[in-house]
């Protein structure tokens, strides 16, 4: 007998589980968490998971509260009998720690993983990772979904001449170059040098942009620091307008200031992350559907690449 579908929100996702309930054709499930004076959270299904199939949401921003939620979610699942656990995490958090790049640090998305793995969770849905080889962390299928399948239809409603993308450091060359060519134009690149993390020191842009509509292109944005001052340097080298496209919405510090402040015209991003704030230069894309979508594929065994612009 086929295993039922019920999807549950940890408290950071109900907007983006209602969007992909909806496109789904399901009622979100009832699920409370508590917490205790002291912080400690609690989670309790309030209707029978047994033989399920469970697609629990739960983006990791803030890191540590919404993390914790999400294991504590599937480690109840698995005690009620739940049938199979998959946890759909639109922003997969400590992403940025992938690596041993200096001497005595953590590999923060190595350790998120295996949490996830000892909780009990047997496949992941995430999209947009900082870096493609973190499938590679878990021993369970990762359906990895693409920011692309909504920002491409956007830039294209747009009707820009003489278009350029731009890479706002050399680590995302790839991601700029898919887009480069899907579109059939040029990229450039800010080579840029940090002191310290989200603290630049120095930047330089590598191509031509006179007279061009640049896009950024970025998987998260954090401060928006690297993202204003590159945009800036593309202004002054000549550019005609410049706007950015960045799938997670991170937008600490003073990243609201920063943006509103820029010589971008604007910031789209997706609703992988609430944003804290409006801002008239921020627009939003819906990525609900899309993760509706993968889910209705992975139920019936179809296929989830077929429904990325950019493969």
């Amino acid at each position: 007998m086929e295993q039922l579908t019920k999807v549950f929100s940890g408290s950071n996702s109900q907007y983006f589980a209602h969007a992909m309930c909806e496109e789904y054709g399901c009622p979100l499930g009832d699920v409370e968490i508590e917490r205790f004076s002291d912080g400690e959270i609690s989670v309790t299904y309030n209707e029978s998971v047994r033989g399920h199939h469970l697609f629990l949401v739960q983006s990791t921003n803030p890191n540590s509260d919404n993390l914790m939620e999400l294991l504590l979610m599937i480690d109840a699942a698995k005690r009620a009998s739940a049938a199979h656990v998959t946890a759909v995490i639109p922003y997969y958090g400590y992403a940025r720690q992938d690596r041993k790049d200096k001497p005595r640090v953590a590999i923060g998305a190595k350790l998120v993983a295996n949490l996830l793995s000892a909780a009990g969770a047997e496949r992941i849905m995430t999209c947009d990772l900082h870096a493609g080889q973190i499938q590679g962390f878990f021993d369970f299928p990762v359906d990895h979904m693409h920011g692309s399948s909504v920002f491409v239809p956007y830039i294209e409603s747009l009707n820009l001449d003489n278009l350029i993308f731009a890479s706002p450091d050399v680590g995302g060359v790839k991601r700029t170059r898919n887009y480069a060519k899907y579109f059939g134009v040029d990229l450039v690149v800010c080579d840029k040098h940090r002191v310290r993390a989200n603290q630049i020191a120095s930047m330089q842009l590598i191509g031509n942009v006179e007279g061009a509509n640049v896009i950024l292109v970025d998987d998260l944005i954090d401060t928006g620091g690297t993202l204003s001052k590159a945009a800036a340097l593309i202004e002054e080298k000549g550019a005609k307008s410049v706007r950015a496209i960045c799938t997670h919405p991170v937008l600490s510090g003073k990243a609201y200031e920063n943006i509103n402040n820029s010589v971008l015209k604007e910031l789209v991003v997706a609703n992988t992350i609430p944003l804290k704030q409006t801002s008239d230069k921020i627009k939003v894309l819906d990525m609900g559907p899309l993760f509706a979508n993968a889910i209705k594929r992975l139920r019936t065994h179809g296929s989830i690449s077929s429904l990325f612009v950019i493969q």
